[in-house]
């Protein structure tokens, strides 16, 4: 009876042990500074969400969260780094469609998994996009686009995030729906891209909002479509995809927040509520919405859902419009 009752005491006392060893290593998190990985160049809508996000999220925390940009491969490169760094809640990454169901769809041996690398904490925005031109192009309306890349296949091209990515995804998808060519040019980030839209070296990008704005505003360029559920208030003349008969064009992109694979339930569980915290700031909802993009704060599990959804939608699409794999 004793020597049962010294080992289910003996048990009992490791397991408080354990437990009162876990529970502080839980509770002081963070105790130093975060790095927020955007695998995109500064200046894109990517890079903007963070820049959004982070102030906010360091004040919540109590630790600073450092804004890093890994650009290259259409969010490849920092995606895979990100992935690989310690699963210790000190590594974040912007987590977006981009990235994390379209470019592992385009690649036949993608460098990183969406789904099994990665572990979801929350949404951050809806994302609107838009159809950019120059402002001072000839092209007016989205008709008068069509009939120009129709008239001269392949003469103009369009600038991305890099090959692979939502943006270069989403041009090809435009091009298969509406019957034109034109030549893909692929930038380290929409803001280089942006640039070189401007300086007249492509003649489209199929940008998101918020990067694009700033550029509409001042005359720069000039939006010719947008992918919304409704009109833009801040772009009443713009007609949405779906308006002009191509709703496969329609769908807002995702912008959220991930770790490493592996990273402690508790700490995803605090970050998850630090964000919640963070959209719900009035400086933050009107930040975001500043930018034409919507405030979504989810569950980890809602975030995971969609993740998975939204990678085996692009897996079809890649399929249905005959991508060649990259």
């Amino acid at each position: 009876m004793f020597p049962t009752l010294y080992r289910a005491a003996g048990a009992l006392t490791l397991a408080l042990g354990a437990a009162a060893l876990a529970a502080p290593a839980s509770a002081a998190y963070p105790d130093h500074s975060l790095q927020l990985i955007v695998p995109y160049a500064p200046g894109g809508t990517t890079d903007l969400m963070a820049r959004i996000v982070a102030p906010k999220l360091s004040e919540v925390l109590g630790q600073t969260v450092v804004v890093v940009n890994k650009p290259g491969a259409g969010g490849a490169l920092g995606s895979a780094y990100a992935a690989r760094e310690p699963a210790d809640g000190y590594t974040l990454v912007m987590a977006v469609e981009s990235s994390h169901a379209v470019n592992p769809a385009v690649h036949e041996k993608s460098s990183y998994d969406p789904v099994k690398d990665f572990a979801p904490i929350s949404n951050l925005a809806n994302v609107l996009g838009v159809l950019d031109v120059r402002g001072d192009s000839n092209i007016k309306t989205f008709q008068q686009l069509l009939d120009q890349l129709k008239a001269k296949p392949g003469r103009d091209a369009f600038g991305s995030s890099g090959s692979g990515g939502y943006s270069h995804l989403f041009g090809e998808l435009f091009l298969s729906s509406t019957g034109t060519k034109m030549l893909h040019v692929p930038y380290k980030g929409l803001g280089p891209a942006l640039v070189d839209l401007m300086a007249g070296q492509v003649q489209v990008v199929f940008d998101n909002l918020p990067s694009s704005a700033g550029f509409i505003a001042s005359g720069k360029l000039r939006a010719l479509a947008v992918a919304s559920p409704q009109r833009v208030k801040s772009l009443p003349d713009v007609p949405t995809y779906a308006e002009l008969g191509y709703p496969q064009l329609n769908t807002p992109s995702w912008f959220g927040l991930a770790a490493p694979k592996g990273t402690p339930a508790p700490i995803l569980d605090k970050l998850n509520g630090a964000i919640k915290q963070v959209l719900a700031e009035p400086s933050v909802i009107a930040a975001i919405e500043q930018q034409g993009a919507v405030p979504d704060y989810t569950t980890r599990e809602q975030f995971a859902a969609v993740i998975q959804h939204s990678y085996g939608v692009w897996q079809k699409v890649v399929n249905d419009i005959g991508f060649q794999k990259l």
